[in-house]
């Protein structure tokens, strides 16, 4: 394992913090016998595929950030962020009620610095309390990444941050130049890793916000997965 993943490695499972997330497995663990937040199963593959990823891109979210979150799902990258990184401040945008049901349950027992909002990204986008009010947002296994930047970018105020967890992701980074050009964004950092134990090549894309998103997007009925930009 890399010097830094091993780092982070050591910080998820050690302590206050590491008693913290084994409580989250826990919760997880729990509630997902009961609605689909995850096909992962085992508690090691949790460690690895969930806690380790989710915490790889920590480094590029500035200090006291107010971080939205789109497509929360289990609350990843979110909740490991939080555990690691208590400064950060996350409203969580998750369309299914089921699963905001589970991240507020998580919120109270981990009492972390979060809030819930039941709606579709491009719903929240166009919210004026919530649109370019944020200092960073960030989605993990939600779209492709031209459909992404349609998603995210109108959250974050110009001099923020959108950051990407991507897989493999060359194809997709070609695919997404117009969106990010148009939407105001233009890509600052590209980081790829490997997982340990053989758990799958990944991607952080961390964009920029250079200038203010134009008011037709994001543009709704579907449009930014069925004609992405």
């Amino acid at each position: 394992m890399k010097d830094w993943l091993n780092a982070y490695a050591h910080k998820i499972e050690e302590g206050e913090t590491g008693e913290k997330f084994r409580l989250f497995y826990r919760l997880l663990s729990r509630k997902n016998e009961q609605i689909n937040l995850t096909r992962i199963a085992g508690e090691r593959e949790c460690y690895i595929k969930h806690f380790l990823d989710s915490v790889a891109g920590e480094k590029y979210f500035p200090p006291n950030a107010s971080v939205a979150e789109v497509g929360s799902g289990g609350g990843f990258p979110s909740v490991p962020l939080m555990l690691l990184r208590p400064d950060l401040k996350f409203t969580l945008i998750e369309s299914v009620g089921k699963k905001c049901a589970f991240l507020e349950e998580v919120i109270r027992e981990l009492d972390l610095p979060a809030r819930v909002i039941n709606a579709r990204a491009e719903e929240a986008a166009r919210d004026r309390d919530l649109r370019e009010n944020f200092d960073a947002c960030c989605a993990r296994a939600v779209a492709r990444m031209n459909t992404l930047c349609e998603y995210c970018l109108p959250l974050v105020r110009v001099g923020g941050v959108f950051v990407a967890y991507k897989g493999r992701a060359e194809e997709e980074l070609t695919e997404a130049k117009n969106a990010l050009s148009v939407l105001g964004g233009r890509v600052a950092h590209v980081q790829c890793y490997a997982l340990p134990e053989g758990e799958g090549e990944r991607t952080l894309i961390v964009a920029e916000k250079k200038s203010r998103t134009p008011a037709l997007y994001p543009r709704g009925h579907g449009k930014e997965r069925s004609k992405p930009l």
